[in-house]
């Protein structure tokens, strides 16, 4: 069955990878797949070159870089996929876990938490609600003699 053609990955509006920065690596997969599991290589693996890519800008560059330090080897973001038996579904799994990983490591940062303090009313509901609890405590004990 023919591969329908693939311009690239979208990764969002503004930021596709083209299909000529991508490569891909076949391999046996040691998941699911009887007896055909010895003789058919199923397993993906999805490498891309983000520090070297022409379609990131160097803003885009340095947040990819940064934010995937720890899975980046040389600049090269590699993704395995052998979860399916046929080698296509595999493809396809890889480019949406590429996508996803991409499009997470763009998003602009939370803005920060302004620290606050609890306002007077809080405060007097929090301590009314401790002596109710106390005095419930209190009322359990057994009376003193004394």
């Amino acid at each position: 069955m023919p591969t329908p053609h693939r311009p690239g990955l979208r990764v969002s509006a503004n930021l596709t990878i083209p299909e000529s920065e991508l490569s891909w690596r076949f391999s046996r997969s040691s998941g699911p797949g009887g007896q055909g599991v010895n003789t058919a290589d199923s397993r993906v693996e999805l490498v891309w070159d983000a520090a070297h890519s022409a379609v990131l800008s160097p803003h885009q560059r340095d947040r990819i870089l940064d934010r995937l330090n720890g899975r980046l080897v040389n600049g090269t973001i590699t993704i395995a996929a052998s979860e399916y038996r046929a080698q296509l579904r595999n493809r396809d799994a890889a480019r949406e876990r590429l996508v996803s990983l991409v499009a997470e490591a763009l998003r602009p940062p939370a803005p920060q938490r302004r620290a606050t303090k609890p306002s007077r009313g809080s405060k007097e509901r929090r301590l009314t609600a401790k002596k109710r609890r106390t005095d419930v405590k209190q009322m359990r004990k057994p009376p003193r003699d004394g």
